[in-house]
């Protein structure tokens, strides 16, 4: 038996049907780019996200980028981020020609710390950028009470965390805006890439709109320089379709979830937290254990996938040499960044896969102990 991180193959064996036919009117219709697809998916999401409005882009990472760009953020300003997060989140600070500003992380949930963020508040921060990593909103009330407090921008990096909620609010009603990322294995994900931007503020809907086509405000007139960042219609009637499934393959991954946590209960590893006020949507089911590695390689013998994020925070990667940072400044983050460990929770799984992926962890800890 294998157990695969992601099986999208039989997630679009499950989903032909209804795929296929709207795929091929979008090729017989040749309107390829920002039709009617993309504006009814940024309807449904913004419903879906309880927000004023939705905008489709080419990326997640774009998402962030043009969000960014929309609140202002210029060089020499500062943002307050995560050292532990996929890199896109600090490249389009850097990109902007701004600074990323670390801060630690939270050891239980691996989200920023939002008790560190006020020290790391300077006359040049501009803005908070947290994670709400492996489909756990961050704490995203508190984070807005102390934005509010110093006159921040407060924007969600929600790339893993569709259909997460806080406190009951969808993913980014604390947040003067969200980015969402369809890359393919994604909760809901696309077949390439694509990304979206939720906000209740009408003038940052307006400018991603304009930003994500050259900075056009109406045919051929510019009023910003802007990017080549479109959502396109193939894209957008995958994830329409996809988006039809995508509360039963949140609740799948939950129950997996509540799976793992029954068969690993007395193991020797460190289970995900999800803090109670938090809807998880387990993007990823991270584990925790000192000896990360070897356990990833006896997985793999056993035929079980996993996979680590992150293995090394970003203040430690060369690419941000220049920002200054070294090893013990983020304990927090260098930490987890050597012992977690993400196992296989998408929604195709069977039950006897999480029983096999649970079992050959026990295996290896019951060796490890005779070990000793």
């Amino acid at each position: 038996m294998q157990v695969r991180m992601a099986d999208l193959g039989s997630q679009y064996r499950r989903i032909r049907d209804e795929l296929e036919p709207m795929l091929l009117e979008v090729l017989a219709s040749g309107r390829y780019i920002l039709g009617e697809h993309v504006q009814a998916l940024e309807d449904e999401v913004a419903q879906a996200c309880n927000a004023r409005f939705a905008v489709g882009v080419s990326s997640g990472t774009d998402a962030l980028k043009l969000t960014l760009r929309a609140v202002g953020i210029q060089p020499g300003d500062e943002v307050i981020t995560t050292p532990f997060t996929f890199v896109s989140t600090t490249e389009v600070i850097v990109q902007l020609g701004a600074t990323p500003v670390f801060v630690d992380i939270e050891p239980e949930t691996y989200n920023l710390d939002p008790n560190l963020v006020e020290a790391a508040i300077t006359p040049r921060t501009r803005a908070i950028l947290p994670v709400s990593l492996y489909g756990q909103s961050a704490e995203m009330r508190a984070l807005r009470q102390i934005a509010d407090r110093y006159g921040l921008w407060l924007i969600e990096d929600a790339a893993q965390a569709i259909g997460a909620r806080h406190y009951e609010e969808p993913i980014g009603a604390f947040a003067h805006a969200a980015t969402l990322s369809f890359f393919p294995t994604k909760n809901l994900g696309a077949a390439g890439d694509a990304g979206m931007v939720i906000t209740n503020d009408e003038q940052i809907a307006r400018k991603v709109r304009s930003l994500r086509v050259h900075g056009m405000n109406s045919a051929y007139y510019y009023e910003d320089i802007g990017y080549t960042a479109r959502l396109d219609e193939i894209q957008a009637v995958i994830l329409r379709v996809k988006m039809r499934h995508l509360r039963e393959w949140t609740e799948r991954r939950r129950y997996h979830a509540t799976l793992y946590r029954t068969l690993l209960a007395d193991a020797p590893v460190q289970l995900p937290c999800a803090r109670p006020y938090n809807y998880h949507v387990y993007h990823q089911f991270t584990v925790r254990v000192a000896c990360r590695d070897e356990l990833r390689t006896h997985l793999m013998q056993r035929g079980v996938e996993s996979a680590v994020y992150y293995p090394l925070p970003l203040h430690l990667q060369p690419a941000y040499r220049f920002l200054g940072y070294s090893v013990g400044d983020f304990p927090c983050a260098e930490r987890a960044a050597s012992e977690v460990l993400s196992l296989p929770i998408h929604s195709e799984l069977t039950e006897d896969q999480i029983a096999l992926v649970a079992q050959s962890i026990w295996e290896f800890t019951q060796q490890e102990a005779l070990a000793v």
